[in-house]
């Protein structure tokens, strides 16, 4: 018999699913009995219920319908971030028993959308949103920021993901600005991104970063230049040259990184630069937010102040769509 499973007799499978059953009503039924005033108090009963039971998701509530929706109407010029992102968030969220956690990478340049669709993640997958207790977002200039700490900081990371993954299995852990964060920190993390660590494969890592984006932006231009459609671009290939990219880049996170060289990133996903057209997309809804309609001066406005690159073709935005909503507030 293998180590951790069991075998059951039919004689005792019905007494084994009463206490399945019976296991999964204690920490309710526990709250019915508690006094008014202490039911504020559940949540510690739901957090030892989370580390005993299969069936507990803490605040994991995933809406993948919400969440394709936000991705087809809020995210422009980013065919590839949709296949990719979709598929892969709704094979984990349907996976009861994941091989594995889910581990993602987002590449691409400053105003491409990375931040944008990591937080509508948060908001399809969890409850509470970026407030649940269950997401952890970490920013190198703010929690790692001295270079002569690291091994401290190497501790209290792997010390916090082992407490929350014990708290709640479903956890979800953003790395941002991967470009600011020392080299070899975030290594110590790569024992729970594989199957070996039993308790860590319903967890969701994403890593955030710049690094890559000179190499998805000049395949771009090339295809451009090609005149090949732009949703004509497809991630053969891709995903080698921004691995490439991030573990030889000595300003990345992930430079000669054991995470890398190991393949534990499940996928690597490219955001293509923003041209004109997606300027104009998101000055757009920038106006709806604002409940304005038929402002088409401020939209060709705003459109024009932005600043485009290569030189001699001014196709890409260098910002993206960033500081699109500053520039809508100072043309209305």
């Amino acid at each position: 018999r293998k180590r951790g499973s069991w075998s059951f007799s039919p004689a005792g499978l019905g007494a084994v699913r009463m206490s399945r059953l019976a296991k999964g009503l204690l920490p309710w039924i526990l709250v019915w009995l508690l006094p008014q005033p202490c039911r504020s108090l559940t949540w510690k009963i739901s957090s030892i219920y989370c580390q005993f039971s299969d069936f507990c998701e803490c605040d994991f509530r995933p809406n993948i319908d919400g969440l394709e929706c936000d991705l087809s109407r809020y995210l422009y010029g980013q065919h590839l971030v949709k296949e990719i992102v979709l598929a892969a968030i709704r094979q984990y969220t349907e996976s009861a028993n994941p091989e594995k956690p889910l581990v993602l990478s987002f590449h691409g340049w400053s105003g491409t959308g990375k931040t944008y669709v990591t937080s509508m993640l948060v908001k399809h997958l969890y409850g509470r949103g970026f407030r649940s207790p269950n997401v952890h977002q970490f920013v190198p200039t703010l929690h790692f920021p001295h270079a002569g700490s690291l091994m401290q900081y190497q501790k209290d990371l792997e010390s916090w993901i082992v407490r929350n993954l014990t708290a709640c299995q479903r956890s979800i852990f953003i790395f941002d600005e991967m470009d600011k964060m020392f080299p070899g920190l975030i290594d110590v993390i790569m024992p729970f991104l594989g199957s070996h660590c039993a308790y860590c494969r319903r967890a969701l890592f994403i890593f955030i970063g710049n690094a890559g984006g000179e190499q998805i932006n000049q395949l771009v231009l090339d295809s451009w230049r090609n005149r090949k459609e732009r949703e004509d671009i497809d991630l053969h290939g891709l995903e080698a040259i921004l691995s490439e990219a991030v573990y030889n880049n000595p300003k990345s996170g992930f430079w000669k990184s054991k995470i890398i060289e190991e393949n534990w990133i499940d996928h690597f996903v490219p955001f293509l630069p923003l041209v004109q057209r997606h300027v104009k997309q998101c000055v757009k809804m920038e106006l709806g937010l604002r409940q304005v309609t038929g402002r088409e001066d401020v939209v060709q406005a705003v459109t024009d102040a932005m600043n485009y690159f290569p030189k001699q073709e001014k196709l890409f935005s260098q910002t993206g769509c960033k500081t699109v909503g500053t520039k809508v507030d100072f043309y209305l």
